[in-house]
């Protein structure tokens, strides 16, 4: 998400929906419909998937109260999720200590492999579709949204089921002391919109507002992983990872960083302690001439200059670029960089690293709601046990991620075409009134 787009999207809490007419509303259903035909793309879910859906959505206090003695118990913890306000799903929460001589973040993962396992028809459906398919004011599942929506959705209050990667962290260089990852239950005790998280940090007196119980340490619990997500950040930068967007915000910081860390551990765990094979992400590099094409394009921007202590290595000089160049050439070097890149991959060996992080190795395992290769993950992660096809799935899901991103991209330009914002449309969805 650009810095635009970020703006964007933090005054679409005040804004209402874009509106259309019924006509208009017909012109993009006939276009999705052309889209989802052209990319086979599928929209509706069988019956059969919604009915397992539904069963297994029932009775889930109960379900939760069976579980609890076979899982570690961290209700009692101070946990939030922070997430866009139009968000219908809440996948993601997070919690940090500081201790002595370490931070310890936990990452809590909505357990969807609970309740979607190979054994279920959800299961085979997601394998399918490969991904979530996000088109603005469009979205196109991968999982029934009665699953993502009740019982996968981390809401505050409510006990839940989640996996969590607890990330023992030294104070000095952030570097992994410990991991665990396991089952366990958690109660979330605030459910943030990016723009509510900024004013908490802003304003601690603020938490007063989202909270069920006045007693919990939340603006002090946001101030300290803000501390920490900066540092990883920064450390992200200086070890080489690309940072294509120099002015993300606190809120959004706060999420990239916790989430990376824990799909970081969450591989790490999977390669050099199992050494059992997993959905990785491997992203290959530009060759050295594309490197080269990018950086001579953007050093001929007016108003732009790469330092010169930064040649050596493209990202960094990327980086230091955008950092000091105007802000009316930001998308253009942007998309000169991502001109030369090479696609990003799945992958079942992770060797070769992910380019644009700097990782060595790097796999998905945040959004199992949204993502084949994180469900995968969590079931490979949970049981050990690896699907036979693994390779054949992660071409599948390579390919479902182009075809999604390429559906979007057409269904923004045609957007345009038909005189709509599809930042707008994104930010704020769409009302269809009746004309006058």
């Amino acid at each position: 998400m650009t810095s635009e787009s970020q703006a964007e999207a933090g005054t679409a809490e005040s804004q209402g929906p874009v509106e259309i007419d019924e006509e208009m509303a017909r012109h993009l259903e006939n276009k999705r419909e052309e889209l989802f035909e052209k990319l086979g793309i599928r929209d509706e879910f069988p019956q059969e998937v919604l009915d397992e859906a539904e069963e297994r959505t029932e009775g889930i206090q109960q379900q939760i109260a069976d579980e609890v003695d076979e899982r570690d118990d961290l209700r009692e913890m101070t946990t939030w999720t922070v997430d866009p306000i139009d968000a219908q799903d809440f996948d993601d929460a997070i919690s940090i200590e500081e201790r002595d001589e370490e931070y310890v973040l936990w990452v809590h993962i909505a357990d969807v492999t609970h309740y979607v396992n190979p054994d279920t028809a959800m299961w085979d459906e997601a394998v399918e579709r490969g991904n979530t398919v996000y088109l603005p004011g469009y979205t196109i599942h991968m999982l029934p949204p009665v699953l993502a929506e009740t019982v996968c959705s981390l809401v505050p209050n409510e006990d839940r089921l989640a996996h969590t990667v607890e990330m023992h962290l030294d104070k000095e260089t952030l570097g992994y002391d410990e991991i665990e990852i396991y089952k366990s239950v958690i109660r979330s005790d605030a459910r943030l919109t990016y723009t509510e998280a900024e004013n908490l940090l802003d304003e601690p007196e603020s938490a007063d507002d989202l909270l069920e119980d006045p007693e919990v340490d939340l603006a002090e619990k946001c101030e300290l992983v803000w501390e920490v997500a900066d540092r990883m950040h920064e450390q992200r930068k200086e070890e080489g990872s690309l940072v294509l967007n120099p002015a993300r915000d606190r809120a959004h910081t706060i999420i990239e960083e916790c989430m990376l860390k824990a799909n970081k551990a969450v591989t790490h765990k999977l390669m050099w302690d199992r050494g059992v094979e997993a959905m990785y992400r491997v992203h290959p590099q530009p060759s050295p001439d594309e490197w080269d094409e990018a950086l001579r394009e953007i050093q001929e921007l007016d108003g732009v200059s790469i330092p010169a202590d930064s040649w050596d290595d493209p990202r960094k000089a990327v980086n230091a670029t955008l950092e000091e160049a105007p802000g009316r050439q930001l998308d253009k070097i942007q998309w000169a960089v991502m001109k030369v890149m090479p696609r990003a991959k799945y992958m079942n060996d992770p060797f070769g690293g992910h380019h644009a992080l700097n990782f060595e190795i790097y796999g998905h395992f945040t959004s199992p709601i949204r993502r084949l290769s994180d469900l995968i993950n969590h079931w490979i992660v949970y049981t050990n046990d690896v699907p036979e096809d693994l390779a054949a799935l992660c071409d599948h899901a390579s390919d479902q991620q182009k075809d999604a991103e390429q559906c979007e991209r057409e269904y923004k330009d045609f957007l345009q075409e038909v005189g709509l914002d599809p930042s707008a449309v994104n930010n704020r969805g769409i009302e269809v009134v009746d004309e006058e």
